[in-house]
């Protein structure tokens, strides 16, 4: 397994501290908003290096966290909160806002087939472990109170740009937002820990401290929520390269600081989404979410195809025609592994399902051999195919040539049987739903029926759009009345008789 190390600037032989197992962390979403599609190549990345890691026969535990306060609209640690920015906006609570978000975007992960981290922890959960913290970086000398708020010194360490050697106007590319001039800081890259009632009175949520109320500064809360569940010393750490600077860099430092030893070893960066306007970001407006991907008649998992055929470290450009190719190439792939699927079955290949669920076959995403029986596997040429994926993946998750292997098994010389369980077996890390059957749901249905039906989908659609959920729920609850089931899948709307 090899893998560029950002730390390094180097494509380095990965080595996990436990032999065996990976501790891996992942920066999460801060709930406010709708995450973009932006944001979600970010995680369709690092969830083909999870999985890659397992497929390989690594144990891997990832953890998040979920910001849910005190991530001001600077990573300078100035500006308006973004979550009440966001209660504000939507004339809700801030812990309403963040459930109706985490739950979205777990929402929008499953339709890109990304998996759920082992452990997701909102910084809400986690005051205790920040004040400490906090407590122990005072009592060490590298940090202050100024202004009643705590501040990381960065004039204490020997090397805070550890990501590197640019100038400090060149790294400050990473940050989001303007910088405003906090004049409480003894040095212009000292950092908050945490922030007291005097300097924002209008904070929605306030913990008790030592030095008054208030709530944490955003970068302490990577540091301790990992050390939580991974202990003292980690494996990987991944992010947007938007987080290489300030926010990584400070987390190193603070966590280091407190730890007395060098804390993660491998630092996993994605590049930018960008769009005809440059890098997507909430700030700038200028955003997609995976619901107006699916308004637009997009399958999710086009876009997850679409994020594979580049590279995660090279920046990526978004526009629909280049989408719509991505479509119509992901269109003709899955029909040509279906075909495959089918003609597995039709030779009596496929072994019965042991939990006998009619299903279970529906789901694309199977074991090594999948739902092929063993005994009708060419092994030969599963392993010499497979070897050529764990070469491809385990390189810097090279996903292009990942995915060019899937074509070359369908062109290869050998039965359906193995052609089927070699592309369950990539797209156990590919996700890609390749041999997921399409139902022929409404088979039989006369015209007159099927355009009613598709009118009030359309009805239904818009009043949903404009957050009319009671008018949509009427829409569904009248057709089941007339014996007519909707179903909201990844693909879309779809409609059975009941």
């Amino acid at each position: 397994m090899k893998l560029y190390n950002t730390l390094t600037r180097n494509v380095e032989d990965f080595k996990p501290n436990e032999e065996g197992k990976v501790a891996m962390y992942t920066c999460g979403p801060t709930v406010y908003h709708f995450a973009h599609i932006g944001n979600l190549r970010s995680y369709i990345c690092e969830d083909i290096l999870e999985k890659t890691l397992r497929y390989v026969g690594y144990d891997v535990k990832r953890v998040m966290n979920i910001t849910d306060v005190g991530h001001l609209s600077s990573d300078a640690d100035t500006g308006e909160d973004k979550m009440l920015k966001g209660a504000k906006r939507e004339n809700k609570t801030v812990m309403e806002i963040a459930k109706f978000y985490t739950d979205a975007f777990f929402s929008d992960c499953e339709k890109l087939n990304i998996k759920r981290p082992d452990v997701v922890e909102p910084a809400t959960n986690c005051i205790d472990e920040f004040i400490n913290m906090i407590k122990v970086l005072l009592e060490k000398g590298y940090a202050y109170m100024a202004g009643e708020n705590i501040y990381f010194d960065t004039s204490k360490l020997k090397d805070y740009y550890v990501f590197g050697n640019q100038s400090e106007d060149e790294l400050m590319v990473g940050v989001r937002d303007d910088v405003t001039e906090d004049t409480n800081k003894r040095n212009k890259n000292d950092f908050v820990l945490w922030f007291t009632k005097s300097k924002f009175e209008d904070q929605a949520l306030k913990w008790d401290s030592p030095w008054g109320v208030g709530y944490p500064g955003w970068h302490i809360e990577c540091s301790c929520i990992s050390m939580k569940h991974l202990g003292e010393y980690m494996d990987i750490h991944c992010g947007g390269v938007d987080n290489i600077f300030p926010h990584h860099t400070n987390e190193i430092a603070q966590s280091e600081s407190y730890l007395g030893h060098k804390w993660c070893n491998y630092w996993f960066h994605v590049h930018h989404l960008n769009d005809l306007e440059g890098k997507m970001s909430k700030s700038k407006g200028n955003i997609l979410t995976v619901s107006v991907l699916e308004e637009k008649g997009y399958d999710p998992l086009v876009y997850r195809f679409f994020c594979l055929q580049s590279h995660y470290r090279k920046p990526l450009e978004f526009s629909y025609d280049v989408l719509d190719n991505a479509k119509a190439a992901y269109g003709k792939l899955q029909k040509r592994c279906l075909d495959i699927l089918k003609e597995a079955k039709a030779a009596g290949a496929l072994a019965e399902d042991k939990e006998g669920c009619p299903k279970c076959r529906a789901k694309g995403v199977l074991e090594k051999n999948g739902l092929v029986a063993a005994d009708k596997v060419n092994k030969a040429v599963f392993d010499e195919y497979n070897a050529k994926f764990i070469d491809a993946i385990s390189n810097d998750t090279n996903t292009s040539m990942a995915v060019t292997l899937v074509y070359d098994v369908i062109k290869a010389d050998t039965d359906a049987a193995t052609k089927l369980a070699l592309i369950s077996s990539f797209d156990k890390v590919l996700g890609l739903g390749l041999t997921v059957e399409k139902a022929e749901e409404t088979a039989g249905v006369d015209s007159e029926l099927e355009a009613y039906v598709l009118e009030q989908i359309e009805l239904r659609k818009a009043a949903k759009k404009e957050k009319n959920f009671a008018e949509a729920d009427r829409i569904r609850a009248e057709l089941l009345e007339k014996g007519i089931v909707l179903e909201d899948t990844r693909e879309g709307v779809k409609w059975h008789l009941a």
